[in-house]
């Protein structure tokens, strides 16, 4: 499978780690084969204080991007300019590789739901979305990526497919995208499609960054909770987004039952050793 032109892209920065509390100190001393850190842009976001000051350290050493749970891109509501001033204030300060958020909406109305929700796939929600990216990457000065969901439901309304949107929303706002494998894998699971079509359906001129990460059994649907290892089936799916989109920044997202340091690096010397002869033979 030839890989697209990677022309739209910032170079890659290999394969790295979710920055959580828990690793702190245990990155510093022994970082290993953990080459970037992925940090939780809202954990950061108050002037001052020891947050900050483990940032520098870490900046430091590694380098950062930044990634929220806050923008609520596809909410009907205003966009947040307060929460977007000290953001960019943040990037500012912090000068990451890049800045991500979600593909979603958090609430409405001025109320917060705590959940990345997703959005009806309709033109009228592309458009809605595209404009809302374009001026934040006006306030940020910079092109931001965004990230698919898991999802466990979906609208009667949806014109287009949850790739074609998240396409589309890339091409037409000048964006990049956040690929999360497992959500990916996640939602085809719940929803009944083709995680490989969904593969297919991305323009790899676009795709930045990947994420790995866990997820649970529920009755009937998987959850999207990264509190557990990656299983085999979304390691596979990885060697497939390799095959199809080279050589992308990868990292390992842990945000419960977190483990030792450890048991994350041999995480991610799997992704590596899975990766690097595709890339190899590619090239």
């Amino acid at each position: 499978m030839t890989i697209e032109s990677h022309t739209h892209q910032l170079p890659c920065l290999g394969y790295g780690l979710g920055l959580r509390v828990d690793h702190y100190e245990a990155l510093l001393e022994h970082p290993g084969n953990v080459e970037w850190l992925e940090i939780v842009s809202e954990n950061y976001l108050v002037p001052g204080g020891r947050p900050l000051a483990w940032l520098e350290k870490f900046r430091e050493r590694f380098p950062l991007v930044m990634h929220g749970v806050s923008m609520s891109i596809g909410s009907t509501d205003p966009l947040d300019h307060g929460y977007l001033a000290r953001l960019a204030g943040l990037a500012r300060h912090l000068e990451p590789r890049w800045v991500s958020d979600h593909l979603c909406w958090t609430g409405v109305q001025g109320v917060n739901l705590h959940d990345l929700m997703p959005l009806p796939y309709t033109e009228e929600a592309l458009s809605h979305v595209v404009d809302r990216v374009r001026r934040v990457q006006d306030v940020l000065g910079r092109r931001i990526l965004l990230e698919n969901v898991s999802s466990y439901i979906s609208f009667a309304q949806s014109q287009l497919t949850e790739w074609q949107f998240l396409a589309a929303v890339a091409e037409r706002a000048d964006c990049l995208i956040l690929l999360d494998i497992n959500n990916v894998y996640v939602s085809a699971h719940n929803h009944g499609f083709s995680a490989l079509d969904y593969l297919d359906g991305i323009p790899a001129a676009r795709v930045q960054q990947f994420h790995l990460a866990g997820h649970e059994h529920g009755e009937r649907l998987l959850i999207d909770t990264h509190d557990a290892p990656i299983i085999d089936s979304v390691w596979d799916l990885y060697v497939e987004a390799v095959r199809r989109y080279g050589r992308v920044s990868t990292m390992i997202e842990r945000d419960d039952h977190i483990p030792p340091l450890a048991e994350l690096q041999a995480e991610l010397e799997r992704a590596r050793l899975l990766a690097e002869p595709l890339l190899r033979e590619a090239a």
